[in-house]
């Protein structure tokens, strides 16, 4: 199985659209945004609206994350951006570790039927290398620390400690932050 990363562009949304949108048009689903904006915005923003959104992050000049294909077939999505974008820049449970201008990847999604096969460690390093492309000089990634212990499929966006450290990535912080019930940690990979 061959898999490429590629940027979540305007001409992609229909395969982002397949990642993060919902079955029913109407319904009002995460569409990875719960990270993305304020609170307040996210929780006003319903059903159709939520994708329109999203597909004007894609027409931007720094998309909103990348996408993973296995043989041609969009099978994955990683949201990556600035964190002075994104409400990580004003967290409470989420620290600053130092003024560095990082970027941030917070959701790591694999289609059913595609997991297992190494596809989260190829998005996370097509996250690095976007945002290595575009300036970036470290990366952080907010994953739980759950010990090898099974996480919750909806809770395990986030990835894990052992994914971002397969990646190179080395525990920076704690957090007051959880995600399944397990602590998560701030895990960052230094690209100076």
């Amino acid at each position: 199985m061959s898999i490429e990363v590629l940027p979540a562009t305007a001409d992609r949304f229909d395969d982002v659209a397949t990642m993060l949108g919902p079955k029913n048009p109407t319904s009002s689903v995460c569409w990875c945004l719960s990270h993305r904006i304020d609170a307040k915005r996210n929780r006003s923003m319903a059903g159709p609206e939520r994708g329109e959104f999203v597909r004007d992050l894609c027409g931007r000049d720094v998309s909103p994350g990348v996408l993973a294909y296995a043989d041609g077939e969009v099978v994955g999505w990683a949201a990556v951006a600035p964190r002075s974008e994104l409400p990580f820049a004003r967290s409470r449970k989420i620290p600053h570790v130092d003024d560095l201008p990082v970027w941030s990847i917070w959701c790591i999604r694999v289609r059913p039927g595609h997991r297992g096969q190494g596809i989260s460690h190829a998005l996370l390093e097509g996250a690095v290398s976007y945002a290595r492309s575009h300036g970036a000089p470290v990366v952080e990634g907010y994953p739980t620390d759950n010990a090898g212990e099974k996480v919750d499929l909806t809770m395990a966006y986030v990835g894990t400690r052992r994914l971002f450290e397969a990646a190179g990535f080395t525990k920076a912080a704690d957090t007051d932050a959880v995600s399944g019930g397990f602590p998560r940690v701030i895990m960052r990979l230094d690209l100076r």
